[in-house]
């Protein structure tokens, strides 16, 4: 009886485990998609014309603002998964091609990046500890943490850029 007790324990405790990772890796993907569509609407509102806006000389541009946002993207999800980044670091902003469709076509790309990668982790690899740009020590979780916050960061700063080219920036999208 004790036996079955046991394994009855140790049933439970592995479902509710398992039940508790896939919420929390498919928590993340809903909100890397949510985050996904979002910025896709940013980079939609923005015209053809003002993807080369820069508020003042000093700083950059709508589109490499996104393209670094990309580069965040990969860089933070690489650290993350081992998985090697399909671009270099910093090439993103780099890209001579700063149109409108190659821009979107490469920061929508970053996004499904990181959420295929997110999709490929368990709930005890988020718990891992790693050495994210060879300076910092956390947990993989804490760095897509990190990269979902450098992505809302630089999203949000182009909300200026939109209002400045005289269009409008999409509504507020937290759920």
């Amino acid at each position: 009886m004790k036996t079955v007790k046991r394994s009855l324990v140790v049933f439970l405790l592995l479902t509710v485990t398992t039940l508790t990772q896939a919420q929390t890796v498919d928590d993340m993907v809903k909100e890397w998609e949510r985050a996904k569509a979002y910025t896709k609407e940013y980079l939609e509102a923005m015209p053809e014309s003002g993807y080369a806006l820069k508020p003042t000389a000093d700083m950059r541009s709508f589109a490499e603002q996104m393209l670094h946002l990309a580069d965040g993207n990969y860089g933070f999800a690489a650290a993350a998964t081992g998985e090697k980044s399909p671009v270099g670091f910093g090439d993103s902003e780099k890209t001579t091609d700063k149109s409108k469709a190659n821009v979107t076509k490469l920061v929508l790309a970053s996004y499904d990046f990181v959420i295929n990668g997110i999709k490929k982790m368990t709930l005890p690899q988020l718990l891992e500890k790693t050495k994210v740009f060879n300076q910092f020590e956390m947990t993989k979780g804490m760095v897509f943490a990190k990269a979902f916050e450098h992505q809302t960061h630089h999203r949000g700063q182009t909300t200026v850029y939109i209002r400045l080219a005289g269009a409008k920036p999409p509504q507020e999208k937290l759920f």
